[in-house]
């Protein structure tokens, strides 16, 4: 059975939402990197210190810092018997430096799991869901900047993923029980 596994997708994919229930399927540790900094930051860590100044000035987290955090995170007791990350790796240079951390901790990534999903139905997803949120900086035209971000951006990562045969794809669109369903039935 799939132990560690990574989750991508674009925005409104339902990434989040796949990640809490797939964790409960299969008793793992279901880790964010948003999760990540926002509890190093609030611990006062070192390393949440660190990441406080990037963050305070409205600045990305560089690749080397979240490596770090990443690798502190997956050597906790918890996701000993496996780990679900979502939001890391994005790049190629993250998969880089994903590949030797998981070597330095002994173990190897089962699966690299992308939600699909159209376009058109991820705008109107985010939309609506900027609107309930009263997310007013999330216009369309921003909505459709990040969607192109993300395209860019986790391409090349993907294409190496499935390169290694670690891929596997599951429409994101659907009843959120559909789509766990159909994730669940690729991850057997």
């Amino acid at each position: 059975m799939t132990r560690r596994m990574l989750i991508v997708g674009p925005p409104g994919a339902g990434k989040g939402t796949q990640s809490k229930k797939i964790s409960e399927e299969l008793g793992i540790v279901a880790i964010s990197t948003g999760d990540i900094f926002r509890e190093n930051i609030k611990g006062g860590t070192p390393l949440g210190q660190e990441a406080q100044k990037y963050v305070e000035a409205g600045n990305l987290v560089p690749d080397s810092l979240t490596n770090r955090l990443i690798e502190d995170r997956l050597s906790w007791d918890d996701a000993e018997n496996g780990f679900l990350l979502d939001g890391y790796p994005r790049n190629l240079t993250q998969v880089e430096a994903f590949d030797e951390i998981i070597a330095r901790l002994g173990v190897e990534l089962d699966v690299v799991l992308e939600l699909t999903a159209e376009k058109e139905e991820l705008v109107s997803r985010l939309a609506k869901r900027a609107q309930q949120e009263g997310r007013s900086d999330d216009t369309e035209d921003v909505i459709r900047h990040r969607l192109e971000v993300f395209e860019s951006e986790t391409s090349p990562m993907i294409a190496e993923y499935s390169t290694r045969g670690l891929l596997k794809q599951v429409d994101g669109l659907g009843a959120v029980d559909e789509v766990n369903a159909r994730i669940m039935k690729e991850l057997r």
